[in-house]
């Protein structure tokens, strides 16, 4: 990852962590508004719930649950503490913002997590870990900001144990072919985008299958469940006008306000259809 990328995904998660958890709370995902996003649910629920339909989706991981499970993107703890609680499982979380990791770590304590949850500064395309370390490896809305989608996949799986199971949703771009590429539109919204929210870039699902496939996983499982999460951009951004919410945008800073300002990008993204949220549930 290069320094310039790896210090502004840095900056913007510890300058904006504390603002999301204060106005939107401990997970930092899309929620989920049923298969066609018209579930009337308050939105934090909507966001366990989509941790749930995952792993529904994913297949059966109560006969054999889970123990060591790898949280990558972590944030400040939302979906490592949730699964760690589920399973009764060890949970070690990753991200680049120390303000994440040190926030997760209090979040951990104060829920008596804390023997069983690990939350660090690392590095997902060189993961301080050994091979075949985990059963589980959880990816919700990293993916994207990686710099090289192909290497980070190839972590993944290192760090897997063999049989064991990863859940990767990213964002996407809608896919493409030779006769229908990338519109000069198309193209414009996502640079918006990857300069708003600190993205190299994305890539398409079937782009994702092909590399997954390529680094030996099996079983595939992949959906496309952009219907069920678009709601929430709008949700977000009438929960943004709040005075709650303006004042921590500006104690947050520029970067943050602007993120703020310009939620709508996602929300036409979604809407367009250029905008996808893609999953991919795989075996070691």
């Amino acid at each position: 990852m290069s320094t310039k990328l790896y210090q502004e995904i840095k900056e913007f998660y510890d300058a904006s962590s504390n603002l999301w958890e204060g106005v939107w709370g401990e997970h930092m995902h899309h929620g989920y508004y049923g298969p066609d996003g018209n579930y009337k649910v308050d939105r934090r629920q909507a966001q366990i719930n989509l941790i749930d339909e995952l792993l529904k989706w994913s297949g059966d991981l109560t006969t054999n649950p889970p123990q060591t499970i790898l949280d990558v993107g972590c944030g400040i703890g939302g979906s490592s503490l949730y699964l760690a609680k589920k399973f009764g499982a060890n949970v070690t979380g990753i991200t680049l913002s120390p303000v994440q990791a040190n926030r997760a770590k209090e979040r951990a304590r104060s829920v008596g997590l804390q023997d069983s949850t690990f939350f660090q500064v690392a590095n997902a395309l060189d993961m301080p870990f050994d091979d075949n370390s985990f059963d589980l490896l959880w990816s919700l809305e990293s993916g994207e900001h990686m710099p090289d989608k192909a290497k980070f996949l190839q972590e993944c799986y290192r760090v897997l144990k063999p049989g064991g199971r990863m859940i990767f949703v990213t964002w996407c771009h809608r896919p493409t072919t030779t006769a229908n590429p990338l519109n000069s539109e198309e193209r414009k919204l996502l640079q918006d985008i990857y300069r708003v929210y600190c993205l190299p870039y994305v890539i398409s699902l079937p782009e994702y299958t092909e590399i997954v496939t390529q680094c030996g996983f099996k079983d595939l499982h992949v959906d496309d469940w952009s219907t069920a999460v678009e709601p929430f951009w709008d949700v977000v951004i009438d929960s943004a006008i709040t005075p709650q919410a303006i004042i921590g945008l500006i104690k947050a800073g520029r970067k943050t306000i602007e993120a703020a300002l310009s939620l709508r990008l996602m929300s036409n993204g979604y809407r367009s259809g250029l905008i996808r949220f893609g999953l991919i549930a795989a075996t070691k």
